[in-house]
């Protein structure tokens, strides 16, 4: 065979190898490997699959469709990638001012028009468009899309770590739902485990506010999202290096509905007695190692 023929070859062989896109805002890509996701590819065998880290600072769900970065993405989309989408933190802002990058709260398709600060005009919609239109656009070029919840804040109460992030935790949950496509509970994944390290160690993780982590901290988050696939039986697991098999599969009451159970006020109020939960008319013992329990 000619060396010719044999760089065909090669060439079609990475175009047949899957890509995983990440896309979502600065706690995903930062300067200086401070996002999750650029050491998020450390999980994984390069070549058996790639990772691409979109993701884009200060960018909302909205903003990342109507800069064209979204657009970028898409148009590279190709048949067995996967698409990470994480969408939230910069939601919540102002949809006029500012930095005028807020959607609308919700899931419908509700719009309203708005002048921004440059004096153009757009029309804004809700968080639920703006994700379901990444989510039909990935799945209609044959990419599997899975929705994220958020990564959580350096803040604290009581010794237990901030879970809250207003609505849209539990919107992602739904729209996924919604569209049939997975959900990883990213947010209780973290927390948990920031739980267990404590605040003083945490803290250590965030040197420049509550939001953003050093390199150290987003290599754990890094972690943590790997957990998350694994714990939803995400077939991306096939692809993973010897760090990602290193990474405990995160098994938490109803992940694929974005719900919990809350946690007994006393441990021995369950003394003698399985913790279950029920998922898809499966009951499932928590006491058991989060195995199907009958």
């Amino acid at each position: 065979m000619s060396l010719i023929g044999m760089a065909v070859i090669g060439i079609e062989a990475a175009a047949q190898v899957p890509t995983v896109w990440v896309i979502g805002d600065s706690t995903a890509s930062n300067a200086d490997r401070r996002g999750w996701g650029d050491p998020f590819g450390d999980y994984f065998v390069q070549g058996k699959v790639h990772t691409a880290n979109r993701a884009h600072a200060g960018r909302s769900s909205r903003t990342f469709i109507t800069e064209g970065l979204w657009e970028k993405v898409r148009a590279e989309l190709k048949p067995g990638d996967s698409v990470l989408i994480q969408f939230g933190h910069n939601d919540g802002g102002p949809p006029d001012k500012d930095r005028a990058r807020g959607s609308l709260p919700g899931l419908g398709e509700e719009s309203k028009e708005f002048t921004l600060p440059n004096g153009s005009q757009e029309t804004v919609y809700t968080f639920g468009h703006y994700m379901r239109r990444m989510i039909d656009e990935a799945k209609a070029a044959g990419a599997l899309p899975v929705v994220l919840s958020l990564t959580v804040r350096n803040i604290w109460k009581e010794g237990k770590v901030e879970r809250a992030n207003g609505q849209f935790s539990k919107w992602s949950s739904e729209i996924a739902k919604a569209a049939g496509v997975p959900f990883a509970d990213v947010t209780n994944a973290i927390a948990e485990q920031y739980d267990k390290l404590g605040e003083v160690k945490v803290k250590a993780w965030f040197p420049e506010d509550h939001t953003h982590t050093s390199p150290e901290g987003a290599d754990f988050t890094a972690s943590l999202v790997v957990a998350g696939l694994k714990g939803i039986n995400s077939p991306l697991a096939a692809f993973l290096s010897a760090k990602g098999l290193a990474v405990e599969k995160y098994l938490v009451a109803l992940v694929t509905a974005g719900l919990r159970l809350p946690e007994p006020r006393d441990a021995r109020s369950v003394a003698g007695f399985p913790r279950i939960y029920i998922s898809d008319n499966e009951v499932y013992c928590l006491s058991c190692g989060l195995t199907p329990y009958h």
